[in-house]
């Protein structure tokens, strides 16, 4: 692994410190996210790209490479936007929506209630009236509704007048909901990105790259990129029909893209590909804070600074899933539809208040989880999944509580909140290498549970209290050996080790070539071997805060964040001066009017133990 700075940034220097690090205070060994047979192409991007070595590494394990450094470094539109008519289904949607707009016909929306949902919702509302046209917007409530579409919205939307129903980030799945509008004499467009079964819903059109008879290769966008691609597909439909013109201009569509880029960083997709254009032109936009309600969210939270996608994913994001998880389900997507100062204003400091009361919730649910699930994983600590369930879980946090258990345990998890009719809303997450979405539609199809989906990495499900026993089983039976496999596989992926000295703005501005970061293109993490953690000390209870010193005498400011009561806090707070391994991403951070380095510290060590 390579040691670069402001000083030295292309001085490679192993580390064997950092090599031998083979049981970390998580219970992971520390690899080079760079492969062997990837040394040659960091060598050759140094030497084309004039730059630094280690930035060449970085940008080599993130599957750059010397013939198209160019269109890494600047990931744009004009040379990943695909053609929409790809994806299955598109053009004919296309030419509907674009027949209702002509027609002025009744136009219904219903999206889901997280980012990526509300998100999609304001980017078709914002389409619709640069055409002088609306839609009737609908976002199911999470708790007494659930995910996705169902009957009785279906016979509001049709008994409201909309002949044309477009269902964004779901539908893919339902085929009750979808019969019904059929039968009652509407249409419907899915616009989509979930995983998809064989069987497709009774629809005019379902757009989503997931689907199995797709080949279009966009599977990895959120479904705020498919309705991109698909407003794409309707504005070129109606220049050939001659639409625009005598007053009527094509929306430039490029001014709405802060929307998709928030959807995509949210929706936690890989930022890989059209995603990666999508959010680094989305960064632009936003920074121009031309959309009032961003622009208001970001005013209540106190974000001055130009938007990252740390900001997108663990400020903004946050916020507006408060809505949909404890609160109003359409607060999120009023705010990113509203042109109205005030309103926003309101709106904003509406979500920022629901955020604080869901990490009140979310602490109490997350400590009473995690106590359940490691008494059942004392008893089988082999068990493939984690899990825990309880009456009165507030179903909007279960989400975020099978999170924590996966960071906890280091495996799939899963958390349900029970009615008191005897039925569950569940959440479920996972590793990588394990398929949490299939396993769940297995499940269904088994008859263990009333329904269920979602991604790879993510998925949610309902049940009945008495099939929760044997849901449970068929999981740990279905997930054993993927599971198994991906543990044994399981490590800290390592992009260099530096000194306290390499942390500067200059480094870090080089690094930033390599992004928008995410998942798919995740930000580089470094190793900083055999430093010494002084004034350690906890803060705002769940925190610890602490300096790193290196041996030629620099210093570096470092957090890690919900360690206090960690196998990685008691190392920081313990170490008692003597030298230990972290782990962690560089970011910058104000202060007081000034800007500084700082490290997020997620891993650490102590060399006396962790080495073979």
């Amino acid at each position: 692994m390579s040691v670069s700075g402001a000083r030295a940034v292309e001085e490679p220097m192993q580390s064997d410190a950092l090599l031998r690090v083979e049981r970390s205070a998580r219970g992971l060994r520390w690899v080079d996210r760079l492969k062997p047979e990837h040394e040659n192409v960091a060598m050759a991007l140094a030497q084309k790209g004039g730059l630094p070595d280690i930035v060449a590494r970085v940008l080599a394990a993130r599957g750059a490479g010397p013939e198209a450094l160019e269109e890494f470094l600047n990931p744009t539109l004009k040379t990943l936007m695909p053609n929409p008519s790809d994806l299955r289904d598109m053009d004919r949607a296309a030419e509907r929506f674009a027949r209702a707009i002509r027609d002025k016909e009744h136009i219904a929306v219903f999206g889901d209630y997280d980012v990526d949902g509300g998100s999609s919702v304001a980017l078709i509302r914002r389409f619709l009236a640069a055409h002088g046209h609306d839609a009737q917007a609908y976002i199911p409530d999470r708790m007494l509704e659930g995910y996705g579409p169902n009957v009785a919205a279906f016979e509001q939307l049709v008994g409201d007048g909309a002949r044309l129903i477009l269902t964004v980030d779901c539908g893919t799945v339902a085929h009750e909901p979808l019969a019904r509008a059929h039968d009652l004499g509407a249409e419907v467009i899915v616009l989509d990105h979930h995983q998809a079964d064989e069987q497709l819903p009774d629809a005019l059109a379902v757009v989503n790259p997931n689907r199995l008879d797709d080949i279009s290769g966009q599977g990895h966008l959120a479904a705020c990129g498919v309705v991109f691609l698909f407003l794409v597909a309707t504005a070129r439909t109606l220049r050939e029909t001659n639409w625009y013109g005598n007053g009527v201009s094509a929306p430039d569509l490029m001014q709405w893209l802060d929307l998709v880029a928030l959807a995509t960083v949210c929706d936690v997709v890989p930022l890989t590909g059209l995603n990666r254009a999508l959010v680094h032109r989305g960064l632009e936009v936003m920074r121009m804070r031309h959309n009032a309600g961003l622009r208001a969210l970001c005013d209540t939270v106190g974000l001055t600074a130009a938007p990252t996608t740390y900001h997108l994913g663990f400020v903004l994001g946050p916020r507006l899933n408060a809505g949909g998880r404890i609160g109003r389900a359409d607060l999120a997507m009023q705010l990113l539809t509203s042109d109205d100062e005030p309103a926003a204003l309101e709106i904003a400091a509406t979500l920022h208040r629901l955020n604080a009361e869901r990490r009140a919730m979310q602490d109490a649910l997350e400590h009473e989880a995690l106590a359940q699930a490691g008494a059942r994983l004392e008893d089988a600590p082999d068990a493939s999944i984690a899990f825990a369930h309880g009456a009165g879980w507030h179903k909007g946090v279960v989400g975020l509580a099978a999170s924590h258990l996966v960071e906890h345990f280091r495996r799939p998890a899963l958390a349900v909140a029970w009615e008191d009719d005897g039925t569950g809303a569940g959440s479920a997450r996972s590793i990588a290498g394990v398929d949490i979405g299939a396993a769940i539609r297995a499940a269904v199809e088994a008859g263990h549970l009333e329904r269920g989906g979602g991604h790879e990495m993510a998925a949610g499900f309902s049940l009945a209290q008495n099939k929760a026993d044997a849901f449970f089983e068929f999981l740990q039976n279905a997930l054993q050996t993927s599971v198994k496999t991906a543990r044994e596989q399981d490590s800290l992926k390592i992009d260099g080790a530096l000194m306290a000295a390499s942390a500067t703005p200059d480094f870090l501005a080089l690094l930033e070539k390599a992004g928008p970061f995410g998942a798919g293109n995740p930000q580089p993490r470094f190793a900083f071997p055999a430093h010494r953690c002084g004034f350690a000390k906890i803060v705002g209870e769940k925190h610890v805060r602490c300096t790193l010193g290196a041996s030629d005498g620099s210093r570096l400011d470092a957090v890690a964040f919900n360690s206090a009561t960690t196998k990685v806090g008691e190392i920081l707070l313990n170490s008692d001066g003597m030298p230990i391994h972290v782990a962690g991403r560089l970011r910058r951070s104000e202060w007081g009017g000034r800007q500084k380095i700082e490290l997020h510290i997620e891993d650490a060590a102590d060399p006396r133990r962790s080495a073979r």
